[in-house]
C-alpha cells in the first residue's frame, strides 16, 4: 500500500507555455500563426514584429524572454535573414529558430541553417510539418 502522502506530483504541476516570437509582415497571417500556435501548442504569443528592425529590436530587449522564435524571410522592410544574422551577433539563439516562409528554396534554407535556424518550412506547403515540428519541442 502506498502511503496517502506519495501522489504523483506531475499532475499538480502546471503544463509548461512555450513562449513565441513572430516575425512576419503579413498581418492576416500573423493573425493565424498566433491562432494556430495558442490552439494548437497552447503557446502563448509574447510578442510580434513586421519588420527586421523592430524583430532586432525586440530581440535585443527581450533575449529571455522567448522560447521560440518563428521568423518570414520575405519582409517588406528588412529580411528574415537579417533577423536571423542579429540574432547570431547577439550571441546565439536562446531557443528554437524556425523560418517558416514562402522563399523556402534549397540556398535560401542552406543560409538560414548556416545563420542558426534549426529548421525552415514552406508556408505552403509544409505547415503540418511545421506545427509538428514545434510540438515536439525541438
Amino acid at each position: 500500500m502506498r502511503p496517502a502522502f506519495d501522489i504523483d506530483i506531475r499532475r499538480r504541476l502546471p503544463k509548461m507555455t512555450l513562449a513565441v516570437f513572430i516575425v512576419e509582415d503579413e498581418p492576416l497571417i500573423q493573425d493565424s500563426l498566433k491562432v494556430v500556435l495558442e490552439g494548437y501548442l497552447q503557446a502563448e504569443v509574447v510578442g510580434t514584429a513586421l519588420s527586421e528592425a523592430e524583430a532586432v529590436a525586440w530581440l535585443q530587449a527581450n533575449e529571455e524572454a522567448w522560447q521560440l522564435l518563428v521568423v518570414d524571410l520575405l519582409l517588406k522592410q528588412g529580411t528574415g535573414l537579417g533577423v536571423l544574422a542579429a540574432l547570431s551577433a547577439l550571441g546565439g539563439k536562446r531557443g528554437i529558430v524556425v523560418a517558416l516562409t514562402n522563399a523556402a528554396s534549397p540556398d535560401n534554407r542552406a543560409e538560414c541553417i548556416r545563420l542558426g535556424a534549426d529548421a525552415v518550412f514552406d508556408k505552403a506547403a509544409e505547415v503540418n510539418e511545421f506545427l509538428a515540428y514545434c510540438a515536439a519541442g525541438h
